[in-house]
């Protein structure tokens, strides 16, 4: 499935991401919901995008998404050294409270998957508090495995929610989400990554200061020293797009 792009995109190593600023994403998935359109969500930085480049099936879930954001500061980097600019970042984090403050308006229904289960309880409880017009029709931790996986679809598919949040990790809850889409049914879904972790206030978020120079992926390495060796993805891909600058629009 060859989804249809009503937007711009920059293309780096043949990943198409959204040349959208956080107000028109917004706006675009808010369309979604209102059409019940199934809408994929992909929330990358370059770890991500990295991983897809070495790994083929990764690659076609990525070509299949319906929408991808640019979440980490190396994608907006990158599309500016190949002079395609982005316009904004639009993190993953920000994006989940943006969409939840449109959807207490609306009252958009919520269900969230994914994290231990004291983190996505925490995480429910602290977004109903924020944004009470907002209905959360279910949460469940991510702590289950793959013959539980009809329990779980069923449970979403009664649910009936507009917003799909899952927090298993970039590389399970992407192909989980790839895999029943069409079952779900859900017109956003969208991989959430820590963010229930930091909601619910077991992590901290990187300081603004650090988030304005671009800076957060030290702070999280700083917190979570063990994320090193992913973390030698992002000089990786650094390297890789200095040395095919001619070649980064190109699949």
């Amino acid at each position: 499935m060859n989804p249809t792009r009503d937007y711009a995109t920059v293309s780096i190593y043949g990943v198409p991401f959204s040349k959208m600023t956080m107000k028109e994403t917004v706006d675009w998935m808010a369309s979604a919901i209102a059409d019940r359109r199934p809408t994929h969500v992909i929330t990358a930085n370059p770890i991500i995008l990295m991983n897809a480049i070495e790994n083929e099936h990764h690659m076609r879930i990525m070509e299949q998404a319906d929408i991808i954001v640019a979440d980490g500061t190396g994608i907006v980097w990158a599309a500016d050294y190949i002079g395609d600019p982005l316009q904004e970042r639009v993190t993953g984090f920000d994006l989940l409270y943006e969409l939840m403050k449109v959807g207490n308006d609306k009252g958009w229904k919520v269900y969230m998957l994914g994290a231990a289960p004291e983190v996505i309880e925490a995480a429910a409880s602290r977004l109903q508090q924020l944004y009470p017009g907002v209905q959360i029709v279910g949460c469940r931790d991510g702590f289950f495995t793959e013959k539980e996986d009809e329990a779980v679809i069923n449970d979403i598919v009664q649910a009936q929610p507009d917003l799909l949040f899952v927090a298993r990790g970039a590389e399970t809850q992407e192909p989980w989400i790839a895999r029943y889409r069409e079952q779900l049914n859900v017109p956003i879904m969208m991989g959430v990554g820590g963010s229930f972790d930091v909601i619910s206030g077991k992590l901290k978020r990187a300081p603004k200061w650090m988030r304005s120079l671009r800076l957060e992926w030290f702070y999280r390495l700083m917190k979570e020293p063990w994320r090193y060796k992913r973390m030698l993805a992002l000089p990786r891909f650094v390297w890789k797009v200095v040395r095919d600058k001619g070649k980064v629009k190109k699949k």
